[in-house]
Formats: C-alpha cells, structure tokens, sequence
C-alpha cells in the first residue's frame, strides 16, 4: 500500500477544494482531522481529509491544508467552521490531535512521516503491508 500526503495549500481559498474532495469522495471518506500545532507563539491547524486506499493499486491519500488556519480555541475562524460543517453534513466526527510543527522538522517528506507514524499508532490508517 502506498500511503502520501498531498498538500494542497495552507487553508485560504484552497480549503475549499479540500471539502469538495470530501463531499465527491463520501463514498471512500475515512476521516476528517484537525492537526493543532504551535510555533513562534501563533497556535495554528491543519486540517486533513484521509480517503479509503483505492482499489484496484492500494494508493490512500490524505489530503492536507498545512498550518494556515487559526487555531480555533485561540481565534474564532469561519474556515474552521466551514469544515465542522462539512463534516456534519457527511456524518463524520472531526478527529483533533495536538503535533509538532513542521518546522521542527529539516524538510516535509520528514513532517509528513511524523504524522505517518502518529495516524498509525492511533490506528487512523492502516499499517503498510
């Protein structure tokens, strides 16, 4: 199984591409996810649509908005409003999780690996064959 973040933008106008991904693939829509981080005293989130691996080829991808949004404890964000509702109007619970930021990290490959073990270990995707 091949497993990859595909980073489509930091949650401005691309947020919405993020729910239209969400709402035209209900039908292989695992999770919605809610990746809290902070850094340089700015506590932001990047939210995460995860697919079912297709079938035929074992390809799952999880589609990511890095690190744009406001974190919503810290700041009201109508985009973080428009994915609660997004996930409401599919029936899916929005997964929060508190991550390093991937500035910690010496590039994304190694960020998104980061994340890779931490959905693995909550068993949010499945474990690589």
């Amino acid at each position: 199984m091949i497993q990859r973040f595909i980073e489509l933008g930091e949650g401005y106008s691309d947020l919405y591409e993020l729910m239209e991904i969400a709402k035209s693939n209900q039908h292989r829509l695992t999770h919605m996810l809610a990746l809290h981080t902070a850094a340089e005293d700015r506590a932001m989130t990047s939210l995460v649509v995860i697919l079912a691996p297709t079938s035929p080829g074992d390809f799952q991808p999880l589609y990511i908005c890095r690190e744009g949004i406001p974190h919503p404890e810290h700041s009201a964000s109508q985009r973080f409003n428009l994915f609660l509702q997004a996930a409401k109007a599919l029936n899916k619970e929005i997964i929060q999780l508190e991550v390093k930021h991937s500035k910690n990290f010496a590039e994304p490959a190694l960020y998104y690996q980061y994340l890779m073990g931490i959905l693995r270990l909550h068993h949010y995707i499945p474990p690589l064959n």
